[in-house]
């Protein structure tokens, strides 16, 4: 007995170490936090009632103190695209369960529009989303360099450039879409010519691959296909840290469940395909600020012809187009930011 309550006093002293320690852990966060000021602005365009993985990137955003999140534009994808109903409003839905479990549903304009892709390469799809991206790009207030992150479709981005075209020099749009470009990268087994993002729209992707100016910087599908989970991970390092973490764990089992469902197999991994969104902005090098634990190539954009495919332009403008993440840096921080903001809520 005495031997009992000597290991059980151990372990309560151990115990409040630990809590201790935490709490001096989120303390410390605190402290950094607040000497953290945003570097750059960032819209948020995706389609988050689609693949669970833009609700990860939504989250992984939000808890970022460099960025300043402006606004977010629910987008649309396919009809019954991944299960749901492919809606932008759908999509503003799933979105705004995230906000609302960071309180953040009052600081964050969310917008969505009609479902709809472009009909032709001229023709802009207004909406307050689009009007959304041509307002803050058009502010002379701020010297807060502005980003646009899509992770699906182009057609926001394509029609605000359609309407007002001088927003071309400034905003930075980083895309998650298209596919390999042959001199690049192998395509993977069964793959489809037709890359699923830009599929959603391809007008969208003409616009600004063959008419603009836009300054782009690409994630093909080699690319966006790096960022990989285990369900190991998911289990051990989402689930159980706080409202934030088991909301985006049940998003994943239910997205398994459909998967089975549709004898897809899986395996016991995921992409988190949008994710290198947050990489690529928050996450960039303290001096000389650029994503530089990613390598990219510079390219002349292609053509997009109306299959889809690349054609060679070479009057095309140069573009990034990534072609190695930086994993550990994105994964880790994501895993990091929820077990302090777990500790918080605690």
């Amino acid at each position: 007995m005495k031997n009992y309550k000597h290991l059980l006093g151990s372990f309560l002293m151990a115990l409040a170490v630990v809590n201790q320690s935490y709490s001096q852990h989120i303390q410390e966060l605190s402290e950094l936090s607040s000497l953290v000021k945003p570097r750059m602005r960032v819209i948020i365009d995706n389609d988050f009632g689609g693949d669970p993985d833009g609700l990860f990137q939504l989250a992984h955003h939000l808890m970022s103190p460099s960025v300043e999140i402006k606004g977010i534009v629910a987008s649309h994808l396919y009809e019954q695209g991944f299960g749901g109903p492919g809606t932008s409003e759908y999509a503003k839905e799933q979105a705004m369960k995230v906000l609302k479990l960071l309180k953040l549903e009052e600081s964050i304009p969310v917008y969505s529009y009609e479902n709809q892709s472009m009909t032709d390469a001229e023709t802009p799809l207004d909406s307050d989303g689009v009007q959304a991206i041509i307002t803050e790009a058009m502010r002379t207030d701020t010297d807060l360099p502005l980003y646009v992150v899509c992770g699906g479709s182009l057609t926001n981005v394509a029609s605000a450039y359609l309407l007002e075209p001088k927003i071309a020099d400034k905003l930075t749009l980083i895309w998650i879409g298209g596919p390999e470009y042959n001199d690049l990268a192998t395509p993977p087994p069964g793959y489809t010519t037709l890359e699923y993002n830009l599929g959603i729209d391809i007008k969208a992707a003409q616009v600004v691959f063959n008419q603009s100016d836009l300054k782009l910087w690409q994630v093909p599908r080699d690319a966006y296909r790096q960022p990989i989970m285990s369900d190991a991970e998911l289990l051990t390092r989402v689930k159980g840290k706080g409202a934030l973490g088991d909301h985006l764990y049940e998003v994943m089992k239910n997205a398994f469940g459909k998967l089975s469902k549709w004898n897809v197999p899986v395996g016991e991994v995921y992409i988190y395909g949008d994710n290198p969104l947050v990489l690529l902005t928050a996450l960039q090098s303290s001096f000389e600020a650029d994503p530089s634990s990613s390598f990219y190539t510079l390219k002349q954009a292609p053509t997009i012809n109306d299959a889809g495919v690349y054609e060679v332009n070479l009057q095309g403008r140069n573009i990034r187009v990534y072609q190695t993440i930086d994993n550990r840096l994105l994964f880790e921080d994501f895993y990091a930011k929820l077990e302090l903001l777990d500790q918080g809520e605690n």
